[in-house]
């Protein structure tokens, strides 16, 4: 399955190990695969890191920021024409997902949540996502 994970996804699996945390397993274990554009990496990276510094997890999470951002695929963002989400911030979400065909975009932000399926693509939480794929 192809997935595009935002940056609070990736900041809450990077620093925590909930349900966000049990999505970057699942990249592991190759029963995903993460997809990206240089915009929303950079985005991704700035907010881990400066949660990471906020907040000082036990962990070593500058480790598994580093294994994401060498893990995750980076694709050119594909055009969407007018904005489509409330916050224009989340739009290079959408555009990644389109490039790389992937079925689904997981987030927390309702800005994204509230949009359904547009283009076709899922817009789903960390649980739901964890839900479909096998143990």
């Amino acid at each position: 399955m192809r997935v595009v994970l935002d940056a609070n996804v990736i900041a809450s699996g990077v620093c925590w190990d909930g349900e966000a945390y049990l999505c970057l397993v699942k990249l592991a274990r190759r029963q995903a695969f993460a997809f990206g554009t240089e915009e929303t990496l950079a985005e991704t990276q700035e907010v881990t890191i400066r949660l990471i510094r906020q907040k000082r997890p036990k962990h070593h999470a500058a480790a598994r920021l580093t294994w994401y951002l060498s893990r995750v695929r980076v694709v050119t963002p594909a055009p969407l024409g007018k904005q489509r989400s409330r916050d224009w911030k989340d739009d290079p979400y959408l555009s990644a997902a389109l490039a790389a065909q992937a079925k689904s975009v997981m987030t927390y932000d309702r800005d994204l949540l509230v949009l359904g399926r547009p283009f076709g693509l899922e817009i789903i939480k960390p649980a739901e996502f964890l839900r479909r794929l096998p143990g």
